[in-house]
């Protein structure tokens, strides 16, 4: 088998798939734009020998296309669920993209670069994730929710607590990217990696009430909310522009990777807040 090449390494999908791809593969390459993340995720990793890590730009299609084909190397693009825009509905992998935002835009051509002409060795595939969460997840919406409960403090949920909305557990998304990865014939396409199941904020809040004991109070943001802190964090910046997946859910199907690969991974909410807020809590 061929080495893969992970866009974004050090984020939560990013650092779990360049180790789960090592297991299947010889060797793993992970690009990122910053230097000191990924000095950190060497050194958290003891300098792991199968792992080769660039700083270079993901959104920089000549360098990608530059190194991997030099390499004659396998690319995975894992992305997210923001192309699909304003839909209310259960999307496969050939759903229309309605983006809306400047970034989501950008987003939807690189996307077409990544299945354009323009690869002569290496072979490329995109996968696109719920909402995700885990002991190793960044910056997903449910972090400043879980971080907070964990540490038993006052903190935040992003959105409101009514909607059900379509999570993923990072170790499940993991899973499923590496069994397409590994398949030869899955490369020049699109791939869901659908959650378990709908769930509310309201009962994420109950469960991890039930995990840590906490009960301190949490506080459903607003847009306007997010807007403001936004004048200071970046983060909550540039969730104000998708906003609106906080009220009207866009479900990915998953019937492409049942019929292909095979079963979905699905753990159970509970066992992965569990796991998630237990090494929080640890970490504190």
């Amino acid at each position: 088998m061929k080495p893969s090449i992970a866009l974004g390494a050090t984020v939560g999908t990013g650092q779990v798939y360049c180790f789960g791809i090592i297991e299947q593969r010889d060797r793993s390459y992970c690009f990122r734009s910053i230097q000191s993340k990924l000095n950190a995720l060497m050194v958290e990793h003891d300098h792991y020998p199968k792992l080769t890590v660039k700083q270079g730009d993901i959104f920089d299609y000549q360098t990608i296309i530059k190194v991997a084909d030099t390499l004659g190397k396998k690319i995975v693009f894992v992305d997210e669920i923001y192309v699909y825009g304003h839909q209310v509905a259960k999307g496969d992998e050939s759903h229309p993209h309605q983006p809306h935002t400047k970034k989501d835009k950008i987003r939807v051509e690189f996307g077409k670069l990544i299945f354009s002409s323009k690869w002569r060795r290496a072979e490329a595939l995109i996968v696109r994730l719920a909402y995700y969460y885990g002991p190793t997840s960044q910056d997903s919406y449910l972090q400043p929710t879980l971080e907070g409960r964990a540490a038993n403090k006052i903190t935040i949920f992003i959105g409101n607590l009514k909607t059900p909305r379509e999570y993923v557990y990072l170790p499940d998304a993991t899973r499923m990217i590496v069994d397409i990865a590994v398949e030869d014939d899955s490369y020049g396409e699109n791939w869901n990696i659908p959650g378990s199941e709908l769930i509310s904020g309201k009962e994420i809040i109950k469960i991890a009430r039930q995990i840590t004991g906490s009960r301190k109070l949490i506080i459903p943001l607003t847009k306007n909310a997010i807007r403001f802190i936004g004048l200071f964090d970046l983060f909550m910046r540039e969730i104000v522009e998708i906003m609106y997946l906080t009220k009207e859910g866009f479900i990915l199907s998953g019937e492409k990777y049942e019929k292909r690969i095979g079963i979905i991974p699905k753990t159970s909410f509970k066992k992965g807040l569990e796991e998630t807020l237990t090494r929080l809590m640890r970490v504190n």
